[in-house]
């Protein structure tokens, strides 16, 4: 399990003192995401991708609820309507598994489009110039990276998110 903690710093020189102090704890690059307005161009920095800087992940999951209690209300509303006696089954499958899939891309590629919304409390500091640095850290590391990074002056500690799973 890791857990996601978030820094900011002022410009990209701290930005790659901080990365390299990751590096050096051990953190693996892939575990590293920066984030800066459209104007900071990042270099050599582990770029944050699609997936951190979007809310594409939530619109999947909301449009996957959403799409198949749709497709499930559509299928029986058919079945009601129709009285198919022996496809009744498949009707409600099928419907529910389309609703669910059509949710999933609708809501995904609106969600690509939208800015992520767990970085909200963040925004106000990217649109400064300030950057955002993610970094998804060993829980049983946490407090031992955090007081790390927080000892440079120059980092603002934003807080972290909960546990995620160890295989994304």
């Amino acid at each position: 399990m890791r857990k996601r903690l978030y820094f900011i710093v002022p410009s990209v020189s701290s930005a790659r003192t901080i990365v390299d102090e990751l590096l050096l704890s051990r953190i693996d690059v892939q575990h590293i995401h920066v984030l800066a307005n459209e104007n900071t161009s990042l270099g050599d920095l582990p770029e944050a991708t699609l997936l951190q800087k979007s809310d594409i992940i939530h619109g999947v999951e909301s449009g996957m609820v959403i799409g198949g209690i749709t497709g499930l209300i559509g299928g029986i509303v058919a079945i009601l309507a129709l009285q198919p006696s022996t496809m009744m089954g498949l009707i409600v499958l099928g419907s529910t598994l389309f609703g669910a899939g059509f949710g999933i891309w609708m809501s995904g590629m609106i969600g690509s489009s939208t800015r992520n919304s767990r970085l909200k409390g963040f925004e106000q500091a990217i649109d400064n110039g300030n950057i955002l640095i993610m970094a998804d850290v060993p829980v049983h590391r946490v407090a031992e990276v955090a007081k790390k990074l927080e000892s440079h002056k120059e980092v603002k500690a934003g807080g972290s998110e909960p546990s995620m799973p160890a295989f994304p």
